[in-house]
């Protein structure tokens, strides 16, 4: 009886939480959903929140179905919006949004700052301080030399090699941008051929950085911000770009955008800028996660590492162009990974 009791009075403050939330979002707040890090995201959402005086509640998602849960939730909530701006991570799910006509387009003086291959050309979307996708390694297992895992031939022994399950974050930019390039059938055949030659597909970036590190893997797919972790942790890691047949590197910023419908679109705007801003981007790229400014910023703000990483970003391929592959890949993988 007394569990019982427990279990009733912990469903009662569940629910007037949630109530709570949802009155103090039609009282003013600012509702954000975010798929970045909350342990980088929700300082600078703080800051914001401290200077404007505007109050801010915050959706974060999970390690590993952030940024796409968020953008189904969006979905979902198209004709009822709940969320005034989205802070994502990456910036298929924006293409995706954008493209269902569920942004709503904001040029303001952030907007300005920005190049205009990280951003729509509408304003419905805009990035900012962006992450590289990369090659983790344990020097204490293979050495300093960074390993071509990209160029592996078929057959070759991949079981200690690890991969995010391409369904979501930027391992599924990664994949829709070798679908964009490749066409279907050569990553189908590229994707089966690994499996089948034993590649640790695991739950995020995050496990793939924690199996590298431990030397569970020798390599692995993983982004800046997570081989940082590991480095900082002072685990025996090294990284090196990824690098496209053609060269390229690719580099995938976070992306902002306030929702059509938005009940607050004032703050809204106040918030966009703000994430937009040299302040936030030299912040971003002085936290432990090394983000690499997209709008000029004072090269003698920014350590070492992060300008080695501006260097790598300048070489990025165009993603702007990706929201037709991303559906075409998107349906391809939830058919591979059907519950």
């Amino acid at each position: 009886m007394r569990n019982r009791l427990a279990w009733i009075a912990l469903g009662a403050v569940l629910v007037l939480g949630v109530c709570g939330w949802w009155r103090a979002a039609h009282r003013g707040t600012l509702v954000v959903y975010c798929a970045h890090d909350a342990i980088y995201a929700e300082k600078i959402l703080r800051d914001f929140e401290k200077r404007s005086g505007i109050p801010v509640a915050i959706r974060f998602d999970t390690e590993a179905t952030k940024s796409l849960g968020l953008t189904e939730l969006l979905i979902r909530e198209k004709d009822a919006p709940r969320c005034d701006v989205f802070w994502n991570n990456e910036l298929l799910g924006m293409l995706d949004l954008q493209e269902r006509g569920i942004l709503q387009p904001y040029q303001g003086p952030g907007y300005a700052r920005i190049p205009a291959a990280f951003k729509a050309s509408d304003g419905s979307w805009t990035g900012f301080a962006a992450r590289l996708r990369l090659v983790i390694f344990n020097t204490a297992k293979i050495g300093t030399t960074p390993p071509n895992i990209t160029g592996l031939l078929p057959g070759s022994d991949l079981s200690h090699v690890a991969i995010a399950k391409p369904l979501y974050g930027t391992t599924l930019t990664h994949y829709t941008l070798l679908w964009h390039l490749w066409g279907g059938d050569k990553l189908k055949a590229w994707h089966a051929d690994w499996r089948r030659c034993g590649v640790k597909e695991l739950n995020g970036n995050a496990a793939v950085k924690d199996a590298v590190a431990d030397g569970v893997c020798f390599a692995g797919f993983s982004d800046t911000d997570d081989f940082f972790e590991a480095k900082d942790d002072g685990h025996p890691v090294a990284m090196t770009p990824v690098r496209l047949d053609n060269g390229k590197t690719i580099c995938i910023p976070n992306t902002v955008a306030i929702i059509r419908g938005a009940k607050h679109t004032r703050a809204a705007r106040e918030l966009v800028d703000f994430l937009l801003s040299e302040e936030t981007e030299l912040a971003l790229a002085a936290s432990k996660s090394r983000q690499i400014p997209l709008g000029l910023v004072p090269a003698d703000r920014l350590s070492a590492e992060v300008r080695e990483l501006a260097q790598w970003a300048r070489d990025g391929e165009d993603l702007t162009a990706l929201g037709a592959a991303r559906a075409e890949c998107l349906a391809w993988l939830k058919s591979q990974y059907a519950p």
